[in-house]
Parts: C-alpha cells; structure tokens; sequence
C-alpha cells in the first residue's frame, strides 16, 4: 500500500485547509486509518482516525471541533478538514493506514500557520 499525503501548504491563523491522502497498492485490505502530525521539535502524534467503514471516528480532544476526519473507499481516499487553524496547528500532516497488522505512513505534508 502507497499512501500520498496533498492538500498543505501556507495559511494565516483563523483560515481553513484540506488533506486528502490517496492510497494506491492493495487497497481493499487497508482497515482503520488515520491522521498524524509532527510538530516543529517534538513528536509525532495523533490528530485523528477512522475505521474502514468510515462510521467510527477518535480524535484528539483539543481538536474536536475544528477538524474532521472522513473517508471514500470509492475513491480510495480520506480527507481531513482543517477550520479556525492556529499557528499551534503547524506541523508535517502524515497519512498512516493499517493493512493486515501492519502500519503504512505516507511522506506528510507541510502545513504552515502564520499568525
């Protein structure tokens, strides 16, 4: 499974931005997935995640409300829509999805907010 993480780039603070993360490979045996993120000099951690029917959703609290997570297995694709972001939200975005036990990450995207 290939994942590939679009969609960032550089917005100011209050504004909105939308990662699409598109899987190719052997796509119908991808289960949950989900959205990562590394800040500047810390660690990588969880934004949100979404099970392979699309209709369980976990996201980190201090999110909850800004962004949502979706998915189209039609399409292969999941999204994460990014409102109200802060310059906290800045951070490499990375695509990660889970294949029969084993963990599949993208090469993550850039998003950038200037205050």
């Amino acid at each position: 499974v290939q994942l590939v993480e679009t969609g960032g780039g550089l917005v100011q603070a209050g504004g909105s931005l939308r990662l699409s993360c598109a899987a190719s490979g052997s796509t119908f045996d991808i289960n949950a997935m989900g959205w990562y993120r590394q800040p500047p000099g810390k660690s990588r951690e969880l934004v949100a995640e979404i099970t392979s029917d699309g209709d369980v959703t976990n996201y980190t609290d201090s999110l909850k409300g800004r962004f949502t997570i979706s998915r189209d297995n039609a399409k292969n694709t999941m999204l994460l829509q990014m409102n109200s972001l802060k310059p906290e939200d800045t951070a490499v975005y990375y695509c990660n999805a889970w294949v029969r036990g084993y963990e599949y990450w993208g090469q993550g995207t850039q998003v950038t907010v200037s205050s």
